[in-house]
């Protein structure tokens, strides 16, 4: 039994061991190797690989895939004609040459995200402070991202290289600073009200002259109307009073018994109508007073 123990004793040290001096770089990663505080080596294939057991040998990752640095501060920068701009930005980068970014920036991505963040502020400083605001939101910003990302390679590869690699700078927003937002905002609100008042103003008074124009035809056309019918119903009164005399001329008595008929459907048109007079002496009633004679006249 004892020697079943030693032998599993053994195997487990041996085991914890092994783990000990075997590890894996991923795909993704750089494998750095320390050998008491200084690197050993820098693994930059993936796969199984072998070091001294620490504390003779430790090793730590890199990320080396392609990184994003977004911008994280809303402080304004002046742009030549001293306005106060807030920009959003970003930077695409990664780590090419492990042993030189452990050595001038940091252990790990952190270190060189905050360094790179700083240099890319002051260089966008820089730009911005020779260009106007209307530069800023035209094609000449591609210029602008441009001379930034060349003032930022220049400065991670200076006289102590960083061991990265800038693939990218973009603007993603040129805004005013909030002061300055609400001015503009309310001096396009005071324009637009401006302008839609001038618009209300000039369709009123269209409208008005359309109307006026529109009330003067309607007179002008009632007025035409009234003209010619005036004129037809003269023509047709003409017409009848040509015919009525044709008519009368041929029994003169008929047409004054026809007359008298009509002045007295005129006169009683209503039950309330109330007339006094002389039947005897008024010559309104002689057709009354004369009925006979007056038929007797009207057969003739």
């Amino acid at each position: 039994m004892n020697r079943i123990g030693l032998i599993f004793s053994s195997l487990l040290v041996l085991l914890a061991l092994a783990s000990s001096t075997l590890f894996v770089v991923d795909q993704r990663q750089f494998g750095v190797v320390y050998a008491l505080g200084q690197i050993k080596e820098v693994i930059t294939e993936p796969g199984l690989n072998w070091k001294l057991p620490p504390p003779f040998q430790n090793v730590s990752y890199i990320d080396k895939r392609l990184l994003t640095l977004d911008s994280t501060d809303a402080e304004p920068m002046l742009t030549a004609e001293k306005q106060r701009v807030v920009i959003d930005w970003y930077v695409r980068w990664r780590i090419s040459e492990p042993t030189e970014y452990i050595r001038n920036v940091g252990l790990n991505e952190g270190a060189g995200a905050s360094q790179l963040n700083r240099v890319v502020r002051n260089a966008f400083q820089e730009e911005i402070n020779k260009r106007t605001v209307k530069e800023l939101l035209s094609l000449k910003r591609e210029d602008l991202m441009a001379d930034v990302k060349a003032e930022v390679l220049d400065k991670v590869r200076g006289a102590k290289p960083w061991g990265v690699d800038v693939v990218d700078v973009r603007i993603t927003r040129v805004d005013y600073v909030e002061a300055i937002t609400e001015s503009v905002y309310r001096r396009m609100e005071a324009e637009r009200k401006r302008v839609a008042n001038e618009l209300r103003s000039t369709g009123a008074a269209e409208g008005e002259k359309i109307r006026a124009d529109a009330d003067r035809q309607r007179e002008v056309t009632i007025a035409n109307a009234y003209r010619d019918a005036q004129k037809i119903k003269g023509e047709g009164d003409a017409e009848a009073a040509k015919i009525y005399a044709e008519a009368f001329n041929r029994d003169p008595q008929f047409a004054q018994f026809y007359r008298s008929l009509e002045a007295y459907k005129s006169s009683f048109a209503n039950k309330s109508d109330v007339m006094v007079l002389d039947p005897g002496s008024s010559e309104f009633f002689k057709v009354f007073r004369n009925g006979a004679s007056g038929s007797s006249g009207a057969k003739k």
